[in-house]
């Protein structure tokens, strides 16, 4: 009897160790993945460094995340490669202001996403991220085959490979920098004043006229008239005195 409770302790361990408690919840379920981080996509592709450095510096790849977490719209990214960067003229990227630089990023993105299918259909002009005016920020796609071109007015890219593509994101390589031609177009024209009406008179013509009329002469015909009955009262006396 001894040795049967001597081993009691053990088997309950024992139990209580492979066999939990009743009431126990299970272990919850791991939270779906968020949406996905377009600069680690391009880093794990490489040759992009300098279109993530931009996303970086002016905070449209934050745009994009929140845009994609908060949204069931969908984006597509055209992403120019280090090398297209590099074929720029010297200086280009140099010359944009800060604001121009948010508007050439922004001006890879479509606020809708496109297969390469739809490539195929597309209504031109798609309209970008950056927004503007009617027509500021337009570009037009078009498919020949298996080719797509993406032209800006000032440049003519085609479309290499899909770098990454799911029910929320597609991002296409391209191998030139989609430049818009909002960039290039000179400032309107600064309009000149409108000529005065024939004949009209202006107030500086209207001041000279005043300079230029007989001054008033009513002081000295007063003052010759003192004068002369002064002399004429003076002849009186001496004439009285004679």
């Amino acid at each position: 009897m001894k040795r049967l409770f001597s081993t009691f302790p053990l088997i309950f361990l024992f139990l209580i160790h492979f066999h939990p408690i009743s009431g126990q919840s299970p272990a919850a379920a791991p939270a779906p993945p968020g949406p996905d981080n377009l600069t680690s996509i391009l880093e794990k592709a490489s040759q992009f460094t300098t279109f993530i450095h931009l996303l970086q510096s002016t905070k449209v790849g934050d745009q994009i995340y929140i845009q994609l977490n908060n949204s069931n719209q969908g984006l597509t990214i055209f992403a120019p490669t280090d090398n297209s960067f590099s074929n720029l003229k010297p200086g280009t990227l140099n010359s944009f202001t800060d604001q121009q630089k948010v508007e050439l990023i922004q001006f890879h993105v479509i606020p809708v996403l496109l297969s390469p299918p739809q490539f195929q259909t597309a209504s031109n002009p798609l309209r970008t991220q950056a927004g503007g005016s009617e027509g500021q920020f337009t570009l037009n796609v078009t498919a020949t085959g298996d080719q797509v071109n993406v032209t800006t007015g000032v440049t003519n890219a085609t479309i290499g490979n899909t770098v990454y593509r799911d029910d929320q994101l597609a991002v296409y390589q391209v191998d030139q920098v989609l430049l818009p031609l909002s960039f290039f177009m000179p400032p309107p024209p600064v309009s000149a004043p409108s000529k005065p009406k024939e004949g009209a008179t202006s107030p500086d013509a209207s001041s000279d006229s005043d300079g230029d009329s007989p001054p008033d002469s009513s002081g000295a015909n007063y003052r010759s008239g003192y004068l002369f009955l002064a002399i004429f009262s003076l002849m009186l006396v001496l004439a009285a005195f004679s």
